[in-house]
């Protein structure tokens, strides 16, 4: 009887979520937020969790939405690394402080 070979086919965790920093080089931390309801009283309650995600290029920014995707440990608190960008924030535009001055 010939022997069967078992492939592992792992599909890699992935959660969709807003990037709320970027000031750290190379890492994104990523809020994902999860609508459960709660245990004893049923009402629907939003839950968040922080991720750091490893960010090669920088290319993200704070507002956006993104997917991050399971990794390997790359530090003490990095074990996911940056997918894709899902929408990007709109706040592209922002005025610098030095726009905000009034010229009497």
């Amino acid at each position: 009887m010939p022997e069967q070979q078992h492939y592992q086919t792992h599909t890699k965790n992935e959660k969709v979520g807003e990037v709320v920093s970027t000031k750290m080089q190379k890492t994104i931390v990523v809020q994902v937020s999860r609508r459960v309801p709660h245990p004893l009283y049923r009402r629907i309650v939003t839950k968040h969790k922080k991720f750091y995600a490893h960010d090669e290029q920088s290319e993200a920014r704070v507002g956006d939405v993104v997917r991050i995707v399971e990794c390997r440990p790359m530090s003490k608190l990095k074990r996911w690394r940056l997918g894709d960008i899902v929408r990007r924030s709109a706040l592209v535009g922002t005025a610098q402080p030095a726009d905000l001055d009034v010229k009497i």
